[in-house]
């Protein structure tokens, strides 16, 4: 498969991408790779895209995918054992990606544990369609519990695409967003593209994840590098590397 950076001309201004904080890659939790095989043939060819951690985030929806603190421990802990018997050099870890939902504010109000990542960041996403009634309430109680809430891939979203500067009240409350890669090839939509451009342009993101479901996401990244985003995007303060 491709080089992600070392067999291409890079400005030496631009910092290469070290860390992944967002995927789904441990087999059959849920909509992300179904086999160990699929898992360790994606991650051979991120580390050699010069990726050297995965923070894989399983997705935490109580109606679809009801994963729990300790299950998605103990499975990344497996993923682990098979990454080094497999001679992969890389190293893994596991967060979640938690859906804003009803189920997500009980676990915050009861101060349950979560599964963060870093300097305790918690991924979350929400509805595609429409803004959450908890979206603010949310964001609230994630730093009240002492964790710095990322937005996944608001590029994505519809209700942010219409109206994209909600997201300025948003990072003043203290949240950080993170725009998954391949939407600079266009891969989601045209919109989510612009959209992750204007973010870069105005500086807004902390993250880039890949969000690697499949290894069709992941060839998508060998046209991503070669857009002009990707490069400007390098060039911003980025967290991943710190990770």
């Amino acid at each position: 498969m491709i080089s992600f950076l070392k067999n291409r001309k890079v400005q030496t201004s631009v910092r290469p991408l070290m860390v992944d904080m967002h995927s789904h890659l441990i087999p059959g939790v849920d909509d992300g790779v179904s086999t160990i095989e699929e898992s360790l043939e994606i991650l051979k060819n991120m580390s050699k895209m010069g990726f050297q951690k995965v923070i894989t985030t399983p997705h935490v929806m109580n109606d679809f995918y009801p994963n729990t603190t300790e299950d998605i421990r103990n499975r990344v802990k497996k993923l682990q054992i098979e990454v080094e018997a497999a001679g992969i050099d890389i190293e893994i870890s596991a967060a979640a990606e938690y859906y804003l939902d009803e189920y997500l504010m009980q676990m915050l109000e009861e101060k349950r544990e979560l599964l963060t990542f870093g300097d305790r960041y918690l991924l979350f996403e929400t509805s595609f369609l429409n803004e959450p009634a908890y979206l603010r309430e949310g964001i609230f109680q994630i730093i009240s519990n002492g964790m710095t809430p990322v937005m996944a891939h608001p590029e994505r979203y519809i209700f942010v695409q219409n109206r994209p500067e909600m997201l300025n009240d948003l990072r003043e409350r203290g949240l950080l967003l993170q725009i998954n890669t391949i939407s600079l090839s266009g891969y989601y939509s045209n919109a989510a593209k612009k959209l992750a451009e204007l973010l870069i342009d105005e500086k807004a993101i902390s993250f880039l994840g890949t969000d690697c479901h499949n290894m069709k996401q992941l060839e998508m990244m060998e046209s991503t590098v070669d857009q002009k985003y990707f490069d400007k995007a390098l060039q911003l303060n980025l967290l991943n590397n710190s990770l």
